[in-house]
């Protein structure tokens, strides 16, 4: 998937992901842009989350939104 198409989905899903992890701050959003890596990450550190629960949480809501990265 190219670059431009992410960040056009990134800004619909952006909102559906602060729902779920409502610890995410605007800022973290701004970080994040749409980087799956960087959101895993910023989930991790508010949460205090292990990188495999982190991974399933995330492939959970990917599954439920149809969001591909």
């Amino acid at each position: 998937m190219n670059e431009d198409r992410i960040s056009g989905n990134w800004k619909q899903f952006k909102g559906k992901v602060q729902e779920q992890w409502g610890k995410l701050t605007n800022d973290d959003m701004d970080v994040v842009e749409g980087k799956r890596e960087q959101l895993a990450g910023r989930i991790q550190e508010r949460y205090g989350y292990t990188k495999e629960q982190t991974e399933k949480e995330m492939k959970t809501w990917e599954d439920n939104n149809r969001y591909k990265w």
